[in-house]
């Protein structure tokens, strides 16, 4: 989905002063000696270092070196848009500010880096405030009284399981067919898993064949 670039005031006065701060740069280091493409690369530097200085205060507003950096540039840009002002000969511009001017690249580079490269400082983390420790009265032990283990009835024996008839008559062919194949009576293992039924149904059916 395309996003409409809004235009209101703000943006036109930007473009406004980005472009007029951009001229008088060039100007400006066009008269420190800095002539031809040198001098249109100028507000270029000085803009991208603003610009790199503002992205890194928007995620650490507390970073001294990206407040720094941000003063520098601001006073760079400013600086020349007050020299061009008329408040200063740019036809016989000062050996310190021809110095200034040459070695802006260098210095501008550097923060650059500096602002690029440097993880942001955090703050340390708050210390969990320590909980309190309130002195109870020690209460005394209830008595425990220990009774004897009372003796634990007996439990009913379970019925004989009812094994159908049905049943009878096909466990005595698997248990013949056994008998036939090995030459010994079936166990109650053997037929419980040949019938797939409980432990319990197959020795009432296995004392039934016996």
């Amino acid at each position: 989905m395309s996003r409409s670039i809004r235009i209101d005031a703000v943006l036109i006065q930007a473009v406004i002063a980005g472009a007029l701060s951009f001229a008088h740069l060039h100007d400006l280091a066009e008269a420190a000696g800095q002539t031809g493409w040198k001098a249109w690369a100028y507000p270029v530097s000085v803009d991208l270092l603003l610009v790199a200085a503002w992205r890194r205060l928007r995620t650490a507003r507390r970073d001294r070196s990206a407040w720094t950096w941000f003063v520098i540039a601001l006073v760079a840009s400013l600086g020349a848009n007050v020299a061009t002002a008329g408040l200063l000969d740019l036809d016989h511009v000062p050996a310190w500010l021809r110095i200034l001017v040459a070695g802006w690249p260098a210095l501008a580079f550097l923060g650059g880096t500096l602002l690029v490269h440097t993880p942001p400082d955090r703050a340390p983390e708050p210390a969990p405030a320590p909980v309190p420790v309130v002195d109870r009265p020690e209460e005394p032990e209830p008595a425990v009284e220990i009774s004897e283990p009372e003796s634990a009835p007996a439990l009913p024996e379970a019925p004989a399981p009812v094994v159908p008839p049905a049943l009878v008559d096909h466990a005595r062919k698997v248990a013949t067919e056994h008998r036939t194949r090995t030459g010994t009576d079936v166990d109650t293992a053997t037929l419980r898993a040949r019938l797939g039924i409980p432990e319990d149904l197959a020795s009432a059916i296995v004392a039934q064949l016996a």
